[in-house]
């Protein structure tokens, strides 16, 4: 079976690509050549064929929730109902990066759970699997490891962040900048850098990266090109380490299309606001404008507890100058795995920091519901304004906790609403767009 980018290469509109144009309002043609040159993807897989979701150039940029056990925490039902939450609040797209527990277990019980593209990391069950079975992580043998990647896209993975750019160059460049001040943080890229430097060996996901392709293609499963060594603090940010292995991941993206494999390419995890627009930019041109996954970004470094609007802030500047699908962060980060409730407000504060970026992003198309649901504020309608807002169910719980004397006002103001006093001094001078 061919791939979406093999199909789109050959003039072949998919009903995947079909779909991804009804929903972003755009004509099959431009979905058509746009993924064909790579620049939209399509997470997918023929044996499970989940929920359509088009990620890339032009598209409304895309939130992804990760869930996952860890070694103190396995939760099998837990993280099915996580899950479910992340859909429910509105996630695109869901990682299951569990490290705990039955990883064959928990991966098929949350895929089952929801209709979401779901992704994963194969390298946290390799490492896991060599742990368990040597008593030593660093005596994985790359044969289990491109079996977990087969095995598990078998399963159904619509996307896989594989860590392909790491090399020993990258571990030399981290080596000769003195190391970090937050250290590595991608639990992927500290293993695969751990088994390098044990075995004295090349990583063999670099080494061998037709396999990876290979393995993937079958399924039509994405490759997300993985960034582990994201900085884990701003002052780590654009440094040699970080650079050189996106420049990598960048010329396998390239390599990886021209083998007929979908590719996205992951970015940074720490960075002031001052560095996003450049490091997007320099994304898209080294990589031919493929696909960017932001992982946050996370703006600052001092507020944990609260690291979901940090995020948040980057996600959206993130989202505004052409990232296209962001990684949700929740008030648990850097603390404790997330529970329901912080899964249910990291994929929202994400969502909200999307919208604000692709309202920018695409001015002329993205502030139509802004303008609508102000002149219902205006109006004081009050069923138009939850039927515009991102959240209807949140602000309409809102306001009848606090229930006003008069309907037609809020608790906020009551007698004195400023909408209702003005509106009734200039309702004679509205006219065009502004009725």
């Amino acid at each position: 079976m061919l791939t979406q980018i093999e199909s789109a290469r050959q003039g072949i509109l998919t009903p995947q690509m079909e779909a991804v144009a009804a929903a972003e309002e755009l004509t099959p043609a431009y979905i058509l050549q746009m993924v064909a040159e790579g620049k939209i993807v399509i997470p997918w897989n023929h044996n499970r064929k989940p929920k359509v979701c088009g990620i890339g150039k032009g598209l409304r940029t895309k939130v992804n929730a990760s869930i996952g056990t860890s070694s103190d925490i396995v939760d099998y039902a837990a993280e099915v109902r996580k899950a479910k939450v992340a859909q429910e609040a509105g996630a695109d797209t869901l990682m299951e990066l569990s490290v705990g527990g039955d990883l064959d277990r928990v991966r098929r019980e949350v895929i089952a759970a929801v209709d979401l593209p779901v992704g994963n990391v194969p390298l946290y069950q390799a490492f896991c699997e060599a742990a368990r079975k040597y008593g030593n992580p660093n005596k994985l043998d790359e044969e289990m490891l491109f079996d977990l990647i087969e095995q598990q896209c078998a399963d159904g993975m619509a996307f896989m962040a594989v860590h392909c750019g790491i090399n020993l160059y990258t571990i030399e460049r981290l080596r000769k900048q003195g190391y970090r001040y937050g250290g590595l943080v991608s639990k992927g890229g500290v293993s695969m850098v751990a088994w390098m430097v044990a075995n004295n060996r090349e990583n063999p996901l670099y080494e061998k990266f037709d396999r990876v392709c290979s393995i993937l293609k079958k399924y039509d499963t994405v490759l997300s090109l993985g960034n582990g060594l994201r900085a884990g603090a701003i002052h780590d940010s654009s440094d040699r380490a970080q650079i050189q292995e996106l420049l990598i991941n960048c010329e396998l993206a390239e390599l990886g299309r021209d083998m007929g494999c979908q590719m996205l390419v992951e970015g940074p995890g720490h960075v002031p606001l001052d560095e996003i627009e450049g490091n997007i930019q320099l994304q898209k041109r080294m990589s031919g404008d493929a696909p960017y996954y932001m992982l946050g970004p996370i703006a600052t470094d001092v507020a944990p507890g609260y690291d979901h609007i940090t995020a948040a802030i980057g996600a959206a500047q993130s989202s505004r100058f052409g990232a296209d699908l962001i990684c949700y962060i929740t008030p648990a980060e850097h603390l404790a795995l997330p529970n329901e409730e912080d899964v249910r407000m990291g994929v929202k504060a994400a969502k909200v920091a999307a919208y604000i970026g692709d309202m920018n992003k695409y001015p002329e198309k993205g502030r139509q519901r802004d303008k609508e649901i102000s002149k219902a504020r205006r109006d004081l309608n009050w069923d138009k304004q939850y039927e515009l807002a991102l959240f209807p169910e949140d602000a309409k719980a809102i306001r009848d906790s606090r229930t006003p004397e008069d309907e037609n006002t809020c608790t906020m103001c009551g007698d004195f609403c400023a909408s209702r006093g003005a509106g009734r001094l200039f309702a004679a001078d509205l006219k065009g767009d502004k009725i």
